[in-house]
């Protein structure tokens, strides 16, 4: 690739850009997209490191785009798996809380269901040991609408109807630079330049970078939180038939160290929450300069590592000691030992922190003079990515017109 021209570029191929790109391609046939993805495969990084739970949608406030995409969300997910033929189950997910404290925050949450437009079922002790024999807790909620999905799967046929449809995506193209000016966005990538007339950046782990790149000054900064999952051994492969999670902390934006029913048909246990030394930090030994220091001079940063310290200490215990995080999974899974706890690949989360410390819970994007920038897409995220591609394209008519005029 040497000078490419393109009406729209996008930046990301994980399953928010590819998403993004199907729905311009589909709604927009006259126009030329291109989707740059810096590593040599799509859905690398957040796509391909994390549970591959289809959510519901039970956690999220009422009224908030997390709450309104996860529920679309999750009903695209499964039709599009229908009609591409791709694995999914919907399996339905258990909340299990094994104390006093738990329950009202269980009652607190059912409440939320019901806010959001599910329909959980309350379940005692009994009933929880009838669904699942060797899961232990004092109450539960089932909701039937959870599932799990194969979420690189599903982000690879979303990129072959992109080229299928005139589209073009460039692995093994990082951006190492752009600007835009009254005509074009200029994107400098390690394989050449790409000139755009408009351009949607889905970057996740780098999205502030890639503000910056274009001459934008974020009101925030990505701090990358690891989640470290293991593996069941095949002997307990039939362990649950559902999802299990635990109550979670409400002053927490994570749900928990949870049992996952995998597509492959195994089971993971995961993930906790530890600040990872790198961006792209999968374990304690990748460690980045640059993002230690960037982090460090980062004001947000100092004041969310206060407010949650005691959280933050005892998850990286539990990430040095597996007896820890095995604790945690004894509470309604008495059964794991140990040698249960398998090695299995660590996602890393790209979490939005405001200067003044606080956490940013909901999608967030900014606009620049012909780019929009998607600054926090957290999870639900590859739940919601089809409401969120149709939710970007709105946007960007409204800021730009309609593709068809404005990329030119």
């Amino acid at each position: 690739m040497n000078d490419l021209k393109t009406d729209i570029v996008i930046i990301g191929g994980g399953i928010v850009g590819v998403s993004t790109a199907m729905q311009l391609v589909e709604r927009f046939p006259g126009v030329s997209v291109t989707v740059l993805e810096k590593e040599a495969a799509l859905a690398t990084h957040q796509t391909g490191h994390n549970s591959g739970v289809i959510h519901a949608g039970v956690y999220y406030a009422p009224g908030s785009l997390k709450a309104r995409f996860c529920r679309e969300g999750a009903a695209a997910t499964i039709a599009f798996c229908r009609e591409h033929d791709l694995p999914f189950d919907q399996c339905g997910k258990l909340i299990v809380a094994t104390n006093d404290l738990e329950v009202t925050r269980l009652d607190a949450l059912q409440a939320r269901c019901v806010e959001n437009g599910l329909a959980p079922e309350r379940l005692d002790r009994a009933e929880l040991n009838r669904l699942e024999p060797r899961i232990v807790g004092d109450a539960a909620i089932l909701v039937r609408s959870s599932g799990i999905a194969d979420y690189p799967a599903i982000t690879r046929k979303m990129a072959g109807i992109v080229s299928d449809k005139g589209g073009t995506i460039l692995c093994g193209s990082e951006v190492v630079g752009m600007r835009e000016t009254a005509d074009e966005v200029v994107v400098e990538t390690t394989r050449g330049v790409v000139r755009a007339g408009r351009a949607i950046v889905c970057g996740g782990l780098m999205a502030d970078r890639l503000m910056r790149m274009c001459g934008l000054d974020p009101d925030f900064q990505i701090i990358p939180f690891r989640g470290e999952y293991f593996r069941l051994p095949a002997s307990k492969d039939d362990i649950v038939r559902h999802l299990v999670y635990p109550v979670p902390d409400p002053d927490l934006p994570f749900l928990g160290v949870h049992l996952t029913r995998m597509i492959g048909g195994y089971v993971t246990v995961g993930p906790n929450a530890v600040l990872a030394l790198a961006r792209e930090g999968y374990g304690w030994a990748n460690v980045n300069l640059r993002d230690l220091a960037e982090m460090a001079a980062f004001p947000g940063f100092w004041k969310v590592i206060a407010a949650n310290a005691r959280s933050g200490l005892k998850e990286m215990e539990n990430s040095i000691f597996k007896s820890g995080y095995l604790a945690e999974c004894r509470k309604y899974c008495p059964e794991l030992s140990l040698k249960d706890l398998q090695p299995y690949p660590a996602g890393v989360r790209a979490q939005a922190v405001s200067k003044d410390g606080a956490l940013v819970h909901d999608f967030l994007v900014h606009r620049g003079l012909r780019s929009l920038h998607v600054c926090n897409a957290p999870s639900p995220a590859a739940t919601s990515a089809i409401p969120i591609g149709g939710y970007l394209l709105g946007l960007f008519e409204d800021a730009f017109g309609s593709p068809l005029r404005a990329a030119h």
